[in-house]
């Protein structure tokens, strides 16, 4: 869909597709070029796990492949605990994962195995500040003024996420150039910040126009849109754009593992549900047996339960164990048809 809207003149977009940023290593450079070069959509980069060189190399490699703009997103903020690791907790948690841990071959540690380094907000965006994309996207609250106040005079437009109204006026109290409606039919994270996000349950086509009459700003619509007909609506809506999330995520050029991409296109990419049991953090994915292991039971806080979950990860890929590993999905995974990033934005912006 080729339009005239602010935002897209602004980034000299040719459409008002956005890919959305995919962190922990579901985001490569690959995609946020052939989203950007292809068909003049705004490819993305989800950087809120690199320390401050890796996402300055990030840009770098983008913009190896390509010279169109595109984004860089980050989390403002990444850990739901103060202090040192809760050793005990992290054991009591691995204790209750020793099934598993041995059905892939695999000793439970005996001791946690976990780091505690956590890569501050503030540094990661100086180096996003740095590295000076077209986009500084971010989820999970407001960045300091003075990190705001920086991006402008070097042509860095500003995106807040927001899954509810109070959220998105407080980001454009904050100055930001444009707020994503963030829809909980979206797969991924749900970036609450001034609630809990399960009491900030919005669909996208009621939280979108609300955002919209509440604010100046260009609103992007997120959550649920996977084909040219959620586009339509989303822009009838008073949306300028859409991000697309899970679209994206089944195609080749992304960091998902093929038995991820492949499950996106199958059965049980139609049962998803919203859950803390994967990161600590409330997120939608494919139901399986690790969100049904982890339910009705204490977890550890983010980001120290997805470190713990992340320890069956490269066993369950080697033997094909789809239950056991986290897989992010959103609710309209029964419309997907393309496995190439081109192909899909194509459809989208026809």
């Amino acid at each position: 869909m080729k339009t005239n809207t602010e935002l897209a003149r602004r980034l000299g977009l040719e459409t008002t597709i956005v890919q959305g940023p995919f962190g922990g290593g579901y985001s490569t450079a690959r995609l946020a070029a052939v989203v950007s070069a292809s068909g003049g959509g705004l490819g993305s980069f989800g950087a809120h796990h690199l320390a401050p060189t890796a996402i300055i190399d990030t840009a770098r490699s983008i913009r190896s492949l390509t010279g169109k703009p595109f984004g860089l997103n980050l989390w403002v903020s990444n850990r739901d605990y103060e202090g040192a690791l809760p050793q005990e907790d992290i054991r009591r948690m691995i204790t209750r994962l020793a099934p598993c841990f041995r059905e892939l071959g695999l000793e439970p540690p005996a001791t946690s195995p976990l780091g505690n380094r956590i890569e501050s907000f503030e540094g990661q965006a100086q180096a996003v500040i740095e590295a000076r994309p077209a986009v500084f996207s971010f989820v999970f609250g407001v960045p300091p003024a003075e990190v705001l106040r920086a991006c402008r005079p070097r042509g860095i437009l500003t995106i807040g996420a927001a899954t509810t109204l109070d959220e998105a006026k407080a980001l454009a109290e904050a100055d930001v150039d444009a707020i994503v409606a963030s829809g909980l039919e979206a797969e991924g994270h749900r970036p609450s910040f001034l609630a809990r996000a399960e009491d900030s349950l919005m669909g996208v086509m009621s939280l979108t126009p609300q955002i919209v009459n509440a604010v100046r700003v260009p609103v992007i619509a997120a959550g649920g849109i996977a084909d040219r007909r959620g586009v339509v609506a989303a822009m009838q809506l008073g949306a300028q754009a859409v991000q697309v999330g899970t679209a994206f995520l089944a195609c080749e050029e992304s960091g998902a593992p093929e038995l991820h991409r492949n499950l996106l296109f199958g059965p049980s990419a139609q049962r998803t549900l919203l859950s803390r049991a994967s990161s600590g953090r409330l997120a939608r994915g494919i139901r399986n047996r690790l969100h049904d292991e982890l339910s009705g039971g204490n977890l550890l806080p983010y980001p120290l339960q997805g470190w713990v979950t992340a320890l069956l990860r490269q066993a369950a890929l080697e033997r094909g164990r789809e239950d056991l590993i986290a897989l992010w999905c959103g609710q309209s995974a029964s419309l997907l048809r393309f496995r190439r990033a081109g192909e899909l934005l194509a459809a989208l912006a026809s």
